[in-house]
């Protein structure tokens, strides 16, 4: 069997999608998420003009030899664009072998190790009243997990907070990738952070219980002293994690947060490859792992990756807000329910112009995700849908403090 053709489509149905179809010469199909949220363009590019190319005549069954070769023969190795790329190259023959076996991916790779995936949603608030009655909606929707993002007053626009204006004027939504030519600009105040958040993680616990896991998210913008600091005041209030305390470039910042606070840490979003966590896992400086198959490379170093974190008790976390397709998120799940040292999955509900586009077999019961069991990955591509929704430039915020200085969005 051999491939024939490889298309790049970008679509928009809310934000921007960057799917790969890979056809074989039965007639045989499989998916990919390539999504870069900003620089989708970029992507789409690298596939159609580097990669497309080199799959035809190629073998889909040979998945670990198309990742090794589409990684090591452009010498110019790792980075977002060419991550996302291979990503959605692997997603694709993982979804065609599913479906050339009759299986379901995550039956490939060792079979279920739970019956579900436990879930948590985003709650937020631009004071405390709406963010609890966000934390009232999402129980009722189901989650049984909580993150809290939350307005500080003196800050105009924070990352995460439904409720709250964009600079641009429009409803942040969690899409903060704002239509334009140009990144709409935000401020920041780390010490007005620092200062109100632990009030507000005691408010929640005071209204909702000690039962509930909550979670939060710092989005890379404290310094690993400052990330300390706020791990430490977050401790009576027992969080499930706190994530992105401090950009992980650094990875010898971890070792000082460590040092200072119990707070469990989750790290790895903005990851590429395996080796960015080298030196994470093999230290335990962190307790779950963020990574997304869309920008991660794919199924296949997703489940390598957590085989490695399985010797450190590390578990996983992967990143799941709306900018992974539901191709990506679905590949995810499918890992998730076969690896023993699953954690908890993020969860952002599409909007339905989206599930329009993307049509799944996942479903979310009573806080778990389950990926389904038809073969294959399970989302199959309306590539008539989604011309009603060509691509709009978008670009994601940056940040700059009060004396103007750019900071870490």
């Amino acid at each position: 069997m051999k491939i024939i053709a490889a298309d790049v489509f970008v679509t928009s149905p809310s934000r921007n999608f960057v799917t790969l179809r890979i056809t074989t010469e039965d007639g045989a199909t499989g998916i990919g998420d390539a999504t870069l949220n900003g620089r989708e363009l970029a992507v789409a590019a690298y596939l159609r003009e580097h990669v497309a190319q080199l799959l035809i005549g190629k073998d889909p069954h040979r998945i670990e030899d198309t990742w090794q070769f589409l990684y090591r023969s452009a010498y110019w190795r790792r980075g977002p664009v060419t991550m996302a790329a291979i990503a959605a190259v692997d997603m694709a023959l993982w979804d065609i072998k599913g479906k050339l076996a009759g299986m379901p991916v995550y039956q490939l790779l060792g079979g279920a190790s739970r019956n579900g995936l436990r879930a948590y949603g985003h709650a937020s608030g631009s004071d405390i009243e709406s963010l609890f009655d966000s934390v009232r909606e999402h129980l009722e929707l189901g989650y049984k997990s909580i993150r809290i993002q939350t307005a500080v007053p003196g800050i105009k626009a924070v990352y995460g907070v439904a409720a709250q204006a964009q600079a641009s004027g429009e409803r942040y939504d969690y899409e903060p990738a704002g239509r334009g030519a140009f990144p709409q600009e935000e401020d920041w105040d780390t010490r007005a952070y620092l200062r109100h958040l632990p009030g507000v993680f005691e408010a929640v616990r005071n209204e909702f219980g000690p039962e509930i896991p909550l979670l939060h998210d710092g989005h890379h913008r404290m310094t690993p002293i400052q990330a300390a600091k706020l791990g430490k005041a977050l401790e009576p209030y027992d969080l499930f994690w706190l994530e992105d305390c401090t950009p992980a470039e650094n990875q010898e910042g971890l070792r000082l947060v460590r040092q200072h606070t119990t707070t469990p840490l989750a790290i790895g979003e903005i990851f590429n490859t395996v080796w960015d966590y080298q030196t994470l896992i093999k230290e335990q400086l962190i307790d779950y792992v963020r990574a997304a198959s869309t920008h991660f490379g794919g199924i296949s170093p997703l489940k390598k990756v957590m085989d490695f974190a399985a010797q450190y008790q590390i578990k996983s976390g992967f990143h799941g807000p709306t900018d992974i397709s539901p191709v990506g998120f679905a590949a995810q799940l499918h890992v998730g329910l076969a690896i023993h040292n699953y954690g908890i999955q993020e969860y952002m509900q599409h909007s339905a112009r989206t599930n329009e586009v993307f049509e799944q077999s996942m479903t979310f019961v009573d806080g778990y995700l389950h990926p389904g069991d038809n073969p294959g990955i399970g989302v199959e591509f309306n590539e008539e849908a989604a011309k009603a929704y060509p691509y709009q430039q978008a670009y994601l915020p940056y940040n700059r403090l009060v004396d103007g200085t750019v900071h870490d969005w």
